[in-house]
């Protein structure tokens, strides 16, 4: 069964090569697509030259056309998605990932990334948005594509799962965490995005829940 990785990346060229890298020495992927969405340093280049099979977008269309984009450039039975700001990123991380959704013990596998020893206990009480996941494209290919628009996508998917009664889960992927908003453009519009982001998520907590109610979803 084949499984292929895409890796939507928006102005990540600081991280992108290494993520790639190690998505490319995994024996459990057969290609590794990055599309970069709209990016206008050289993420595109550097995922390129890490081996990646890249696809640029000419304008920034949010993460979830992103993503969607890379599923229709493939034909893979699953999709492993995976965040291009990681740290600490590892092939055993890949592995944790794929492993449950190629044994068919779950549709989706969803990565909670390492956010220390106090604050990694409350993860499975806040909503699971986490970029890491692994699933049969069918998951993704049942949802219509207005809801997964920029960061309603996580959302999306997870109600999607949720509402089918579809079997998926969580792994502790231990020592892996992101470059942080801040670090990227600043603390004052780092949190404008933060707080944008939020919104978005609760906006599609009950947006999909409400057109679940007239059939829509």
């Amino acid at each position: 069964m084949a499984v292929v990785a895409i890796v939507s990346a928006y102005n990540e060229a600081p991280t992108v090569g290494d993520v790639v890298r190690v998505l490319k020495s995994s024996t459990y992927l057969q290609e590794v697509i990055v599309v970069s969405d709209g990016s206008s340093d050289q993420t595109a280049q550097v995922a390129r030259d890490a081996g990646a099979t890249v696809y640029e977008l000419p304008e920034n269309r949010g993460k979830g056309t992103a993503m969607l984009y890379g599923v229709h450039h493939t034909d893979a039975e699953i999709i492993l998605f995976v965040d291009a700001d990681l740290l600490g990123f590892k092939t055993e991380h890949v592995e944790q990932l794929v492993l449950p959704v190629l044994s068919g013990s779950r549709v989706m596998n969803v990565g909670l990334r390492d956010r220390g020893i106090f604050f990694s206990r409350f993860q499975s009480i806040l909503p699971l948005i986490s970029g890491e996941r692994a699933m049969k494209r069918q998951v993704i290919e049942g949802i219509p594509p207005e809801f997964l628009q920029r960061f309603m996508v996580e959302t999306a998917i997870n109600y999607f799962c949720q509402s089918r009664h579809l079997p998926f889960g969580t792994v502790f992927l231990k020592g892996l965490t992101i470059r942080r908003k801040y670090e990227k453009v600043g603390w004052k519009q780092g949190m404008v995005q933060y707080i944008r982001m939020a919104s978005q998520i609760l906006t599609a907590m009950l947006t999909v829940r409400i057109a679940r109610l007239f059939n829509r979803f």
